[in-house]
């Protein structure tokens, strides 16, 4: 897989936290929250000014990156000095204070996430300034001209976690009595691959109506979609407990007949954002949106939840619960029971509210498993690997843990389909393995049969193929991707507009969908002669699914049928320069089916050899 197309480069980033969050909470919880946005958001515009990009705000953390260190010190001193004033004429003690790191590094932006080495050093560097300070790297000291009034007091070599060599630290302040000098006029954002729009949907409003043939409107029926919960626990680290909350809620709400739930793809793209929930129930098509927070602190938790109509604006239900830890997954039952009796009226406590995505009662085995769910969702091979070591992790600590099974089947299946193995028919064997301890574990786990589904497809039997995601979408109705498995299983055997529409309803319940629905939505399309909405689909998948070439390969073949061969041919060379090891004629002939057989035909046109 080529490295260039997950965006790797060097850059400066520059990590801030608040400092003391949970205390302020404590104080007045509304006007801190508040206060502790304003300043992002104020911080966020200079970073803006001084040519840098907010990649992430994720509650009380942001990480910017700049292409210069002379461009982030002083947006950051910038900051810091107009914080200050504005903090000096509070009269309470609600006073957000930043802190902040920067670094120069090695980092990987894609879908406007930023991660690598860079950012770790950017935190760890930020938790070594005091209140209002700015700590940088020596790196970045050094490539600050002289010109420039900044002083940099050495904290001399510190040892910081994850790194081996001691890291020289340098104090950054404004020289005494110089004035902050204005943003330089070269001073421009860097570039990236999701720079082109900041927009985060894949699909526009009309892409949507063209691909499923309908608007996006308020269903006849009860809907919701549940933002991502912010995390007010004044820890960075603590994000993924917050996010994965919302995930299991989701997850629990999608197996209720008759409730229309937004996926989590479509509703984390509001993740760190300031949101209008009449805003989103129109981005979304819901009648209601619930949103929350998670403040954790030693063994106690504290999570707030409202749910809010998206037609009136008005609360329609408000709760905060205070537990220990250890009750966070009945804390997840009752949130969830609550929302049910408020929209449904007459569903009883227990009857659909158990929560499928944990199914565990070991707290560190389902931070595995939440680490483990974006990096599998990724579809790319180091992440892959990532996500098995979690995953085999959390069944060390758990092993009767249904979820880490099927996640783990998952990576088996993949890795099988994809040759990302010596020996793809042992990994399948070991993903059908996988998900026979899932079932073993719970007979009733949705997501367990979907993947069954696709092992016995690979397998060529339909038949029982078709029996097992059917299985899946009768126990979870409203999940997005038992849909969608279930879709791409029937256009694989033959029954392509079945499989067209049900991938067209996963996309109702995923309206900002993953790139694959888009793909399998696409391949249907094209088999089906549709190859005009064909190309709009996998055009926007190969866009969002950075490294893979299997949506390029099916735009080659679509762009032969629409007599476009000079553009099939750049599809086609794109993807077999995107991955050098690739063997197309391999992986084609691999398939037994017509449809690959007709692929076949259309990239020999194109230049596939026999």
């Amino acid at each position: 897989m080529e490295k260039g197309r997950l965006n790797r480069k060097l850059a400066v980033i520059l990590h801030a936290d608040v400092v003391g969050s949970t205390s302020l909470v404590q104080q007045n919880e509304t006007l801190a929250h508040e206060r502790i946005q304003s300043a992002f958001h104020h911080f966020s515009e200079t970073i803006k000014v001084y040519g840098g990009i907010t990649r992430e705000l994720r509650g009380d953390a942001l990480v910017a990156e700049f292409e210069r260190a002379s461009d982030a010190v002083p947006a950051a001193l910038a900051f810091q000095i107009i914080n200050g004033e504005f903090n000096s004429e509070l009269d309470d003690d609600i006073q957000p204070q930043l802190r902040m790191g920067i670094s120069l590094g090695e980092v990987i932006v894609a879908d406007n996430t930023i991660t690598g080495t860079g950012v770790v050093l950017a935190q760890r560097l930020e938790q070594l300034a005091e209140p209002g300070g700015v700590v940088v790297q020596g790196s970045v000291s050094e490539t600050v001209p002289t010109r420039m009034p900044f002083d940099f007091e050495s904290l001399g070599e510190q040892s910081v976690k994850g790194f081996d060599k001691p890291i020289r630290a340098f104090h950054a302040s404004l020289r005494h009595g110089a004035k902050m000098p204005a943003p330089e006029e070269n001073s421009e954002p860097p570039i990236s691959e999701t720079d082109e729009s900041p927009d985060t949907s894949i699909l526009s409003p009309e892409a949507y109506e063209a691909l499923t043939g309908n608007p996006l409107e308020l269903p006849d029926k009860p809907s919701i979609a549940v933002l991502p919960f912010q995390n007010m626990s004044g820890e960075p680290e603590q994000e993924y407990f917050a996010d994965g909350m919302s995930e299991d809620i989701i997850t629990a709400l999608s197996r209720v007949p008759d409730l229309v739930v937004i996926s989590r793809n479509s509703t984390f793209v509001y993740k760190g954002r300031a949101v209008d929930v009449r805003q989103v129930g129109h981005e979304l098509g819901v009648g209601h949106v619930l949103e929350g927070s998670i403040r954790k602190s030693g063994d106690r938790i504290r999570i707030t939840a409202q749910l809010v109509s998206t037609e009136s604006g008005d609360h329609v239900w408000a709760e905060r619960y205070d537990r220990k830890l250890d009750d966070i997954f009945a804390i997840q039952d009752e949130i969830t029971h609550d929302i049910v009796v408020e929209l449904q009226g007459k569903l009883v406590l227990g009857e659909y509210s158990r929560i499928a995505a944990s199914g565990t009662s070991n707290i560190e085995a389902w931070e595995c498993v939440t680490r483990a769910n974006p990096l599998l969702e990724s579809l790319l091979r180091e992440n892959l690997m990532l996500a098995k070591k979690l995953l085999l992790r959390a069944l060390e600590l758990d092993k009767s843990y249904p979820s880490a099974w099927t996640m783990l089947g998952w990576t088996y299946w993949q890795e099988s389909i994809w040759d990302w193995c010596p020996d793809p028919e042992k990994s399948m064997q070991m993903a059908l393995e996988a998900a026979q301890n899932a079932l073993s574990a719970d007979a009733d786990y949705p997501l367990a049969y979907s993947l069954l589904g696709n092992i016995y497809m690979v397998q060529g039997d339909a038949n029982r193929a078709i029996s097992m995601s059917e299985k899946a979408v009768e126990l979870a109705p409203g999940d997005s991707l038992t849909l969608a498995c279930h879709a791409d299983i029937l256009m694989d055997s033959g029954r392509l507009k079945e499989g067209i529409k049900k991938m067209q309803q996963a996309i109702r319940l995923s309206p900002f969908p993953p790139p694959w629905f888009l793909m399998v939505l696409g391949i249907g399309l094209h088999l089906n002669g549709d190859n005009e909405a064909a190309y709009l689909a996998l055009e926007r998948s190969a866009k969002h699914i950075p490294g893979s070439n299997f949506p390029l390969l099916w735009l080659a073949s679509t762009l032969v049928e629409m007599g476009k061969l000079s553009e099939a041919r750049a599809f086609f060379r794109e993807a077999l320069d995107m991955e050098p090891s690739f063997d197309a004629v391999k992986w084609v002939n691999s398939f037994k089916s017509d449809s690959h057989k007709r692929l076949k035909t259309n990239l020999l046109a194109v230049g596939l050899s026999e």
